[in-house]
């Protein structure tokens, strides 16, 4: 019988440098590894990892393809990808997995900061490895200043106002992040009215069948092979509209289509539509609408 190896837990950016084999971080709550000095040790590849502090990983390149949804692309730009505390990671032997940086920092660093409080804002930080951030030539010199600045702050002696700093930096690359990614959408449109497109197939056959609920965005999500919060911020991106926004919408829409062409009761379309209650249907509709589904029902008649 097969042993499954349990993850490895780190509590701390030291012990995980330490297993790496890497130098003892100048700073006990961030570090930043340049590849291109340091070498990580692969005796522990295939192993997997729970880390409890933020990752960011920056190459110049990326090799291979990438999947959106049912589909492959090939990417050569280099680009970013996060990791929130306490996501499951595996180390690997691959040799091109160790091009670039990596910054790690801890939420202890930004404890006392307002970064602190609205780092879930940047929602990159929950997207798949596939979801990465794909920069062009231009940007990924901006990024790498970025890391070169903090590097440089790192080997700063340290003084009263170190961690103001290098919060500030960490601050900045997130919000430069959030502006590429934000680029990203709008410059690969062809690939996501693609993928919005699989979402309203998939939602008008979920619409159809009434005994499977109404559809939650992680269902939608899962379906199309992609992390809910990407689906999110990509629709946001595309439409200004959330993914549970989207799926509402299309559900109200399908709503009027019955309303106006049937005498099926409002009972009995909330039902077919996946509703509990009636009664729910019936807010839905009015918060959408402005109008309840019988008033609705009525102009056309």
């Amino acid at each position: 019988m097969k042993t499954i190896s349990q993850p490895i837990i780190f509590k701390s950016i030291s012990e995980f440098m330490r297993a790496l084999e890497l130098p003892k971080p100048l700073h006990p709550l961030i570090a930043l590894v340049n590849y291109s000095t340091e070498n990580v040790t692969r005796k522990n590849a295939g192993r997997s990892f729970l880390v409890d502090f933020y990752k960011v990983s920056f190459k110049k390149a990326f090799s291979g393809q990438i999947k959106y949804g049912q589909s492959y692309y090939d990417f050569e730009e280099g680009g970013l990808a996060f990791l929130a505390p306490n996501q499951l990671i595996t180390i690997s032997g691959d040799e091109n997995c160790y091009e670039g940086y990596n910054l790690f920092f801890h939420a202890d660093l930004l404890r006392n900061y307002q970064l602190g409080k609205n780092i879930h804002q940047y929602g990159f930080f929950t997207y798949a490895v596939n979801e990465a951030l794909f920069l062009s030539e231009k940007e990924k010199n901006i990024i790498a200043g970025l890391f070169d600045t903090i590097a440089a702050e790192l080997e700063t002696n340290t003084d009263a106002f170190s961690q103001d700093v290098l919060v500030s930096q960490i601050e900045l690359l997130l919000n430069y992040s959030n502006r590429f990614y934000n680029r990203q959408f709008l410059t690969r449109k062809a690939i996501y009215h693609d993928l919005i497109s699989q979402m309203d197939t998939y939602l008008a056959t979920r619409f159809a069948d009434q005994q499977s609920g109404i559809p939650t965005v992680l269902e939608v999500a899962n379906h199309l092979q992609v992390s809910p919060r990407y689906l999110t911020d990509m629709l946001k991106s595309l439409t200004g509209q959330s993914a549970q926004q989207h799926i509402h919408d299309r559900l109200i829409e399908r709503a009027k289509t019955i309303l106006s062409t049937t005498r099926l009761t409002v009972a009995e379309i909330a039902y077919q539509l996946g509703f509990e209650h009636p009664q729910s249907f019936n807010k839905l509709f009015k918060r959408y609408t402005h109008l309840s589904p019988n008033i609705f029902r009525k102009s056309f008649y």
